[in-house]
């Protein structure tokens, strides 16, 4: 069998690309993957899976007509907070699939905020249409279920990606604390001045080595290099593409400060303590589940004091997830994968 995988792939985006190989690490081997790519060579170079452009209509189609599964692949597909072009791209390709016969399933998905009616309803009458569904959080669950919708719901697939070390990691001067930010609208210069002398001030009062960790290149290294042109300690910008060694990187980090979801999954997997920045309700869905203290971003404190005593007391005080509840997390991500085998019986 033969199954077209869809998601934001080929972008540089270190969560993403750890779907991507937590979906391949969980497909049955009955099934061959054919993964639609922003960058085609590179997915192929690393993953060596059969890839086409996702935006080329004839390799599209031509994917579609040689296949009998179709996949979204994890991640917040159907949202339309960043655009409408994405949910209308990603749910005109499954009703596509969905007209030429093949099974489709929308796998480990985070869906919302949907504001727009015709999001809302592009996306209920795809979802109604799937041959299975299973979301990564409650509210999407929720959702679903008004609209009578039964899915699986189980953690984010990457709780259960397998991690690799880093070579030259415990070379760097400990302790070590990672610090994961992206450019959103949220993140406006002002807080992200206030969050840089946050930063400053947390490093003169600890002496830790501040590793910044760009997750997309494209939308995260301008502001890790502006933040490290400030430091007035150890520090380092660690740029890693295979994920991994991106989740694997978490294992030699103290504590994490994250603004991405899969900086925040990767660091509680590898028993690093994690301080949320929210710009997302999927961050804020992942603080109350494994209960993790932040800040949204829009009530970010003024003072940089006030931000940086927050980090001290909980560096030197707060405690990691225990090992119990990273293995459960864990056991309940590989459901998922459940789906995935009943496509094969």
């Amino acid at each position: 069998m033969r199954a077209v995988i869809s998601g934001y792939y080929g972008k540089g985006n270190g969560g993403d690309e750890a779907l991507l190989m937590s979906l391949l690490q969980m497909l049955p081997p009955e099934i061959e993957p054919i993964v639609l790519s922003g960058n085609p060579r590179k997915t192929y170079e690393q993953y060596g899976v059969e890839t086409y452009h996702n935006r080329s209509g004839l390799a599209i189609l031509q994917a579609l007509n040689t296949s009998d599964i179709f996949i979204w692949g994890g991640g917040s597909l159907m949202q339309d907070v960043t655009s409408l072009a994405s949910p209308i791209y990603y749910g005109g390709l499954m009703a596509l699939a969905q007209q030429k016969g093949l099974k489709t399933v929308a796998w480990a998905q985070g869906i919302g905020p949907l504001n727009n009616p015709l999001t809302r309803w592009l996306t209920r009458q795809v979802l109604l249409g799937c041959t299975a569904v299973s979301v990564r959080d409650y509210k999407s669950a929720e959702l679903l279920s008004k609209w009578h919708i039964n899915p699986l719901i189980a953690p984010d697939p990457v709780w259960a990606l397998k991690s690799k070390s880093v070579l030259g990691l415990a070379d760097l001067p400990a302790p070590r604390v990672a610090v994961n930010l992206r450019s959103h609208p949220l993140l406006t210069p002002p807080r992200l001045k206030i969050l840089t002398q946050a930063l400053i001030d947390f490093q003169k009062a600890t002496r830790t080595c501040l590793l910044l960790v760009p997750f997309q290149a494209s939308q995260d290294l301008e502001i890790a290099r502006s933040i490290a042109e400030k430091l007035p300690g150890s520090h380092k910008i660690i740029q890693l593409e295979n994920p991994q060694q991106l989740k694997g990187f978490f294992k030699g980090v103290e504590m994490a400060i994250g603004m991405r979801l899969h900086s925040l999954i990767m660091a509680a997997t590898e028993e690093c303590k994690c301080f949320a920045l929210s710009y997302d309700p999927k961050v804020n869905y992942l603080m109350e589940e494994i209960d993790i203290p932040g800040w949204d971003l829009a009530q970010l404190p003024t003072d940089p004091n006030t931000i940086s005593t927050a980090w001290l007391e909980y560096f030197v005080n707060g405690d990691s997830l225990i090992k119990d509840r990273i293995q459960s997390l864990t056991d309940r991500s590989l459901m998922h994968q459940e789906i995935l085998k009943k496509l094969v019986i």
